[in-house]
């Protein structure tokens, strides 16, 4: 690991893992807030898209209300952390079954990949109750959940590469390509997972500036939408960078050899 990054982890080891998991879980707080306040418009857009009816297009938007904000909740008071992420793990099925559109799916997958990472992180607090205990080493599950997580996360830049002739596009894909490949198999994997946060805070902030466009247009809350979904990635790949790359690494290999 460079002196960049060490330097980095050094100073911002306490508040890092805090601010991971809030901008990990803003989508659905922002998504469970939404529901709140337009709780009519959400319930009609659900029965006229799906033809289900009143009573089942109440049903899902209080699963979704409750699911989201109940989830965010023990996530951020650290309680129950586990069947949080399995909550919200159920919450995005709900959501990739509801869209046809590939890149929203991708997205949606990239942060179940957050999750993961996030199920790992408090596996990790769970062991750490039993410091005194003896330990054959870093559990599996722990380790496939970190490169589970990884892949998955990576899987969001599939949806920013643009496939034109000029250099600056080539040049983007080019980058982009090389530190996907980095993180997935889990070589140089902080600076790299660091490298994408600063990437992806740039593109958000300016290719979905939603707070540019009125709120009464559609691409108000379409770009909205796509500023917390990036949001929450980038919370994941912060969770990389506090907890590392897990076991099924190269950096982890390197150590052996």
């Amino acid at each position: 690991m460079g002196l960049v990054d060490q330097q980095f982890l050094r100073v911002t080891k306490q508040y890092l893992p805090h601010l991971a998991r809030l901008c990990l879980i803003s989508t659905f707080l922002e998504d469970g807030i939404r529901m709140w306040f337009q709780w009519n418009e959400q319930r009609d857009y659900i029965e006229a898209t799906w033809s289900c009816g009143y009573f089942l297009a109440t049903c899902f938007v209080l699963l979704n209300l409750i699911g989201q904000l109940g989830g965010c909740v023990l996530i951020l008071s650290r309680n129950f952390v586990q069947y949080a992420c399995f909550g919200l793990f159920g919450i995005i099925a709900l959501q990739v079954n509801t869209t046809a559109l590939l890149y929203k799916v991708v997205i949606n997958l990239a942060l179940g990949g957050g999750l993961l990472l996030l199920l790992a992180e408090s596996r990790s607090e769970g062991k750490s109750m039993f410091a005194g205990v003896p330990s054959m080493g870093e559990s599996s599950p722990k380790q496939y959940m970190q490169l589970g997580g990884r892949v998955l996360l990576v899987l969001m830049f599939m949806t920013l590469l643009h496939f034109d002739s000029n250099f600056f596009s080539i040049l983007q894909n080019m980058v982009g390509t090389a530190l996907i490949i980095l993180v997935a198999i889990g070589f140089k994997t902080k600076l790299a997972a660091l490298t994408l946060v600063v990437w992806l805070l740039a593109i958000n902030i300016y290719f979905n500036a939603f707070w540019t466009i009125p709120a009464y247009k559609p691409m108000h809350d379409f770009l909205k939408y796509d500023f917390f979904q990036t949001t929450s990635v980038i919370g994941g790949l912060l969770l990389v960078v506090a907890l590392g790359p897990g076991g099924v690494s190269m950096d982890e290999k390197k150590k052996e050899w």
